[in-house]
């Protein structure tokens, strides 16, 4: 089995940067790493990448001859890829002793409505390629009450949108108060906790009561789903990176080992418990 991340989330969530990260803190701890840029407009990533769409198709060519937009441009490639995810596999068996961490395109319509992407990791699992999804999200929207229940309901179109094992993130965390103050502890938003409390911060304008209305319709929507929650992440703090990757490794199975002379079984038992403990960076400690 072959394991890795889905990196997504909407532009300046800070993807490829945590790309770049989690890869130089796993291949300091002995874990090899394999680095795939799906992101057909991010032509000069942080990393340097195993695996590029860039070699199959570019943004620019497709913007130029097919005149579109870098939108319509970037949803082409997309489409383009899914028809071509053949390529994807035979480029990632390649590396097939690597734990993948694949760097997506920004645009949040790719992950709450087009099918490209479903379809692509879709077909990747099928072919023994077992990921699961970090979505990041700038944690600066915590501080507007309006915009984080929009956050908590795009995440949660996503999960189901994608159908895969999926972990929210709020990252850049140590700026999250540049924009404004946090109304509750930090908790409240990570937890996802009694969100009319949120609501309840909204406006009474006469102007916005149908805005309001709106956002309490949409809290009890999520609310009765019960399934956004979120990690805590600062890109310089190894210690949140690493919790991240703990999460990643129990979703996606990396943690059970390759095979089953791998398997921990006090591990297992541990991670379907929800115990906190000390995941292995690399396969070699898995079983120790």
């Amino acid at each position: 089995m072959i394991c890795g991340q889905l990196v997504i989330g909407p532009p300046g969530s800070g993807k490829s940067t945590y790309c770049n990260a989690v890869a130089n803190l796993l291949s300091g701890s002995g874990r090899r790493i394999a680095l795939v840029n799906l992101d057909p407009a991010n032509e000069i990533p942080p990393y340097k990448a195993d695996i590029d769409i860039s070699q199959l198709i570019a943004l620019e060519d497709v913007m130029r001859l097919i005149q579109l937009g870098p939108n319509g441009g970037l949803i082409h490639c997309m489409e383009f890829l899914e028809k071509k995810v053949d390529w994807l596999i035979q480029e990632m068996k390649k590396f097939s002793d690597c734990y993948f961490i694949i760097d997506c395109p920004g645009q949040v319509e790719l992950y709450t409505h087009h099918d490209s992407m479903q379809s692509i990791v879709s077909t990747l699992q099928k072919n023994g390629i077992s990921l699961s999804a970090v979505h990041l999200v700038d944690s600066h929207y915590c501080c507007d009450p309006g915009k984080f229940v929009a956050v908590l309901l795009t995440s949660l179109s996503t999960m189901l949108k994608m159908e895969m094992p999926h972990l929210n993130v709020l990252s850049k965390a140590d700026l999250i108060e540049k924009n404004g103050k946090l109304h509750f502890n930090l908790d409240f938003y990570t937890e996802v906790l009694d969100l009319s409390e949120l609501v309840d911060l909204l406006s009474d304008d006469p102007f916005l009561s149908r805005y309001k209305k709106l956002n309490a319709a949409l809290k009890d929507v999520i609310e009765n789903y019960s399934m956004v929650s979120f990690h805590v992440m600062t890109i310089k703090n190894k210690d949140s990176l690493k919790k991240v990757v703990r999460a990643a490794d129990r979703a996606n199975g990396y943690v059970f080992g390759v095979n089953e002379e791998d398997r921990n079984i006090r591990s297992m038992l541990s991670c379907a418990m929800g115990g906190d403990y000390e995941i292995p960076m690399s396969t070699e400690d898995i079983g120790r």
